[in-house]
Formats: C-alpha cells, sequence, structure tokens
C-alpha cells in the first residue's frame, strides 16, 4: 500500500491501527542509508530486537536466597515450590530448582545437593531372598484389618518399622501415621523385642486416645506385639511378606530419614537429641500429599475432627 501510494491513515484503517504505529514502523524498520522501507528488512530487524531484547529473570536474588534457605532445612524442590504457592511467594518451577542445585555442585563446587533426599543415589531393586527371622505367634494378618484403614479417611492408623545401623550396630525405631504422615523416631540399643514394645508403648501413650491400629512388617522384633497392643488398647496387624508395599508410607518415611543417617553408617554414636532433630525435621516439613501443609499444621487442623475426608 505504501509503494501504491496509500496514505498512512488509509493503511492504518486496513490493518486496524492508529495511524501513529504505521508511523513509527515506516521511521523505525527503513533503510538507514536509503530511506526506503522495505519489508523483508523490517522483519530481520524485528528478530534481532526480540533476541537482544533483555528477558524477565524469575530466578531473581531474592528467589535463590529463599532456595537456598529451604533447601538448607532439606526440603525438596518440589515441597519449596509448594510451600511457596502456599506463603504467596514468588518462586520458580521444581525443575529449575533441581538445574540451579546441579549447576551449582558441578561448576561452583557448591554442596547444596548433599540437601536433596537421595543426592546422587540411584534406588536399589530390592530382591526376594529368603526370609529367615523366624515366627511370631498369634499374629493377625493385614487381611483381617478393617477396610477404613486403606481408606486414608481417618487419624490414628500407625505403620510401624525399624532401621538398623552399620554390622546391626544401634536401632532406630520408626512409627507414622498414614494419613498426616506424622513420624515418631526413637533409638533403640538393639532389636529386642521386649524393649521395642515398651520404647513404641512409652513413645505413643501420650497420643493413645487418637491411635487405631498399628501395622507392622514380620520382622522378630515385633515379636511381643500382643504388649503393645495392650498397652495402647489397639489392634496390631502384620503387612504379608514380602508386600512392602502394604507399608508404603511407612517405607517412604524411613527413606526420609535416611537422608539422615544414611546407609552404611553406624547408629552408635547418634545422641538422642540428633533423633529428636530429624523428628521435629520430618514433622515441620511440608508435603505434598497434605497439599504443602506440614504434618503439625494439618494435625492441628483435623485432630479433633474425624469426620472430615482427609488427603491422601
Amino acid at each position: 500500500m505504501k509503494k501504491q501510494g496509500y496514505k498512512q491513515k488509509d493503511i492504518a484503517l486496513v490493518i486496524g491501527k492508529d495511524k501513529s504505529v504505521i508511523s513509527r514502523e515506516l521511521k523505525r524498520n527503513r533503510d538507514k542509508r536509503s530511506g526506503e522501507y522495505k519489508s523483508d528488512l523490517a522483519q530481520r530487524k524485528y528478530v534481532q530486537r526480540q533476541k537482544s531484547k533483555p528477558k524477565k529473570i524469575r530466578f531473581t536474588q531474592t528467589v535463590q536466597q529463599l532456595v537456598n534457605d529451604w533447601l538448607a532445612e532439606d526440603y525438596s524442590p518440589e515441597q519449596i515450590v509448594g510451600r511457596a504457592k502456599v506463603e504467596g511467594l514468588e518462586c520458580v518451577s521444581h525443575e529449575r530448582i533441581y538445574q540451579y542445585v546441579w549447576y551449582n555442585q558441578k561448576y561452583e563446587k557448591g554442596t547444596l545437593f548433599e540437601h536433596l533426599r537421595h543426592k546422587q543415589k540411584r534406588y536399589r531393586k530390592r530382591g526376594a531372598a529368603k526370609d529367615s527371622r523366624g515366627c511370631i505367634k498369634n499374629k493377625v494378618d493385614i487381611s483381617l484389618r478393617p477396610a477404613i484403614v486403606d481408606k486414608k479417611e481417618r487419624l490414628g492408623d500407625l505403620e510401624i518399622d525399624t532401621i538398623i545401623g552399620q554390622n546391626h550396630k544401634g536401632v532406630i525405631l520408626t512409627i507414622n501415621d498414614r494419613v498426616s504422615s506424622f513420624v515418631w523416631i526413637e533409638k533403640l540399643q538393639g532389636k529386642d523385642a521386649k524393649n521395642l514394645a515398651a520404647k513404641a508403648i512409652e513413645k505413643l501413650t501420650p497420643y493413645n486416645q487418637w491411635i487405631q491400629t498399628i501395622t507392622s512388617d514380620n520382622g522378630k522384633e515385633f515379636a511381643e506385639h500382643e504388649i503393645i497392643a495392650k498397652g495402647l488398647e489397639v489392634d496390631f496387624f502384620f503387612a504379608r511378606p514380602y508386600h512392602s508395599w502394604e507399608r508404603g508410607a511407612n517405607e517412604n518415611t524411613n527413606g526420609l530419614i535416611r537422608q539422615y543417617f544414611p546407609k552404611g553408617s553406624s547408629f552408635e554414636n547418634i545422641t538422642n537429641q540428633q533423633i529428636k532433630d530429624v523428628q521435629h525435621k520430618l514433622n515441620n516439613r511440608p508435603r505434598k500429599k497434605l497439599n504443602f501443609l506440614t504434618p503439625n499444621e494439618f494435625l492441628t487442623l483435623n485432630l479433633f475432627n474425624q469426620k472430615v475426608a482427609f488427603v491422601t
């Protein structure tokens, strides 16, 4: 239209723009030497400007500091993003945080990766080696457990397990609530069943008004399950051998604890204060399954309202 002699206001009318837009376009993208406007030259200039145009930086110093602070608290990248949404804070995606962490390690020799749950380790497939831990008397199979436990619609259905230190020296007792992910951790001197039963009762007695059931694996350290059941007035069930997914929440909890007490490490020198610190961290860490509330926050909101359909 320009070549055909149309005025700028006519061109503007046809393409639905103000005539000032046409004027700026002709002036900005014309050939500086001849003053002639050429569409192909104008397009090249536009592309070049887009390449050199400053991009909005979302991973600002403020966001980076937030990520660093929460990584120091052992939040996962996904937990950082979720918690930022809960608190209305600006953040980047969890993939971007992982990129930042690995860049920090590779090029800056940083240690942020040490706060990730699995660090650089890969999952190991579990074998189905023969279990030689013996039989437990009067076990109640998980098939007899109330169906409501599987639905995860109430608090108080617990899972219990142990984590063993290097050379079988030192044992950590772990108990978790299936719905809230609240966890209790206790150091044991060994795998003696009576000692474990006593510690479990001691740890859970302040909470037994809302505890419903307990489920364990078939380790003989739970041979005194009847003492636990009687002491807490709850029903105690056993998962089937080689069916770890029936205690999936507990397996996940043990994985979280292993971040602080890795496999192959000795538990002999772990102090009770260290155990308490880890328990406090896990119970105050936001969880995706709880819509990024912490287990403590979730309990506070729901403990006395068992009719609520809990997040699962």
